[in-house]
């Protein structure tokens, strides 16, 4: 953490006097990182915190609506004006913040209540076209590595599930009842769930660890899925990140985040006639009471729409 001591007081990322502060910081980022899974996420929270307070100079207590004003206003780390959508994110990260604080009864307000906060134009929607996705997966080669990143492809595009929720699926997730195919996650904030693994996708898997000599009912439970031209840990995020964005130059299309197949999953089945409401239950979104509900009404009821994507992808 970087040393910033300023007016003779010791501040949240001073390394050499450890404060109440700097415990308060690492638990707040603990846990957002067991909430939102996301390495990321728990990156970027930590970079603007320790770029707030060390540029302020001051403990959180000492805090005021103003200084945290000037600063999501402020130009930042790279140099540049900051957009309405960094402004947003600065005080969503900073009032996080206190809001832990507050639950951890360290402090008794937060200075982020005061500010009004700019309003952001919703972003175009993305999401890849059906074509789009027969073009990725038509330059997968056919090897053991490309026969590993398609079964992780075609899981992302029919399950909609988030890209470290795919690739943590270890062989104690997978189940098989009555010729149907399960597969259980940890999703963002903690939730658990239970759905339908599409055919194909399961079809992918078993093939994947069929290169290696696996055979998923005889697998050790924490066994990694992608361990296929990556070792017993599996294929890391980052390779994987790596990998998807070279195919998609190779297909053709601008290269972008793994993200883009969560929203191509919802972009599919609502081109296949599903409600909007029911893309909602799918990648479960809304309220925490009505995901709650959601997630009940989803466990182990079949999946009907998989197979109208899968035919538009054309597998």
């Amino acid at each position: 953490m970087t040393a910033m001591n300023t007016n003779s007081q010791t501040t949240l990322t001073d390394p050499y006097e450890p404060t109440k502060w700097q415990a308060a910081l690492y638990a707040f980022l603990a846990e957002k990182h067991r909430r939102s899974d996301s390495d990321r996420t728990v990156q970027s929270y930590s970079r603007m915190l320790q770029h707030f307070f060390g540029q302020a100079g001051k403990t959180p207590d000492l805090i005021t609506s103003p200084e945290v004003l000037a600063w999501s206003h402020g130009i930042g780390l790279s140099g540049r004006q900051p957009s309405a959508t960094t402004v947003v994110a600065r005080v969503a990260c900073l009032s996080s913040f206190y809001r832990f604080l507050i639950r951890m009864g360290t402090v008794a307000s937060n200075p982020c209540d005061a500010l009004e906060r700019p309003k952001v134009q919703p972003s175009v929607a993305r999401g890849f076209t059906a074509m789009d996705v027969q073009k990725v997966l038509a330059v997968i080669p056919d090897t053991v590595v490309g026969r590993r990143d398609r079964a992780i492809i075609l899981t992302l595009v029919l399950t909609g599930r988030r890209r470290s929720e795919v690739i943590n699926l270890k062989a104690r997730d997978i189940s098989v009842e009555d010729s149907r195919a399960f597969y259980g996650y940890r999703g963002k904030g903690g939730k658990k769930g239970r759905r339908e693994l599409p055919r194909p996708a399961f079809d992918a898997i078993v093939a994947t660890l069929a290169d290696i000599g696996k055979r998923l009912h005889a697998m050790q439970p924490d066994e990694s899925l992608w361990q296929a031209g990556a070792g017993e840990r599996g294929v890391t995020s980052a390779t994987f990140y790596t990998r998807f964005r070279k195919y998609l130059v190779l297909a053709g299309l601008p290269p972008t985040g793994v993200h883009i197949l969560r929203h191509t999953a919802a972009k599919l089945r609502r081109d296949a006639g599903e409600s909007i409401e029911s893309v909602s239950q799918f990648l479960d979104h809304s309220s925490l009471a009505v995901t709650t509900v959601y997630l009940r009404r989803l466990e182990g009821v079949e999946d009907l729409s998989w197979r109208k994507v899968a035919e538009a992808i054309g597998i």
